[in-house]
């Protein structure tokens, strides 16, 4: 099942997520991600929100291949790739900036979900792979929002090197990380000295400066679930299932 809470200091929303396999994004976790995102932004008390995994292993192993495996009709895996549709979207549509720690690799819709976020801070080891296309399927649902973030070009290497891990250092040429520190440690001591900077500007200057930054998106809540069903579709392919069941 996994867990999540949310803890509130110095106007600061930190939302920490765990699951014992490589803290992957099960339906739970990301139903609960979703309410606790939207919960902080309507909280006068919080000004930045700021995800984060628990552990040092892995940041996020994307979606959940127990729950992969299980999907034998269209409409469970419709449902099961909307959930990744409903929290890109819901992230785009806040009001505050959502800031990442990314403590270690990424996998897939872990990617996803470090591309919807305003701010990215990362350790050295924080590598990152798009593995759909060797699964037989592909990364359509987060596709828009890593390729907002990377480009068209650095999107179509990342997803057809499906087997290979890019460096931190490659995400952050790209655009998709921030900020590098050596370690965790070192990493933690920057967000702190960011994020509080980012908390102390006028609540309706940044509400703006986010509505500019996601300008041209709305077309986002047809497009996604769009891509959500193509995604279903080949994850019900005799290919795909051979692949799937045999990990």
């Amino acid at each position: 099942m996994g867990e999540i809470n949310i803890k509130i200091k110095d106007h600061i929303g930190k939302i920490t997520f765990h699951h014992p396999k490589g803290n992957c994004l099960s339906q739970e976790i990301i139903n609960k991600l979703i309410t606790l995102l939207e919960k902080a932004d309507k909280n006068p008390k919080i000004a930045v929100i700021l995800i984060q995994s628990k552990g040092s292993n892995a940041f996020c192993s994307g979606a959940s291949l127990q729950a992969l495996k299980k999907i034998s009709t269209i409409n469970e895996g419709i449902s099961f790739f909307m959930d990744f549709s409903n929290l890109i979207n819901a992230i785009r549509k806040l009001s505050k900036f959502v800031i990442a720690r990314v403590n270690g690799p990424s996998v897939g819709g872990g990617v996803g979900l470090i591309s919807v976020c305003d701010y990215v801070f990362a350790c050295k080891q924080a590598s990152i792979k798009l593995s759909e296309l060797s699964l037989g399927i592909g990364p359509y649902v987060i596709e828009p929002a890593v390729s907002r973030k990377i480009g068209s070009p650095a999107f179509a290497e990342l997803s057809l090197d499906s087997k290979e891990w890019k460096s931190s250092k490659w995400a952050k040429e790209k655009g998709l990380f921030n900020q590098i520190s050596e370690n965790i440690d070192q990493m933690d001591i920057e967000i702190e000295k960011k994020i509080v900077s980012f908390a102390s500007f006028p609540k309706e200057a940044s509400k703006k400066l986010r509505q500019l930054h996601w300008k041209g998106t709305d077309h986002w809540d047809e497009l996604l679930p769009k891509n959500a069903k193509i995604t279903a579709e080949l994850a019900l392919s005799d290919f795909t299932q051979k692949i799937i069941k045999s990990l």
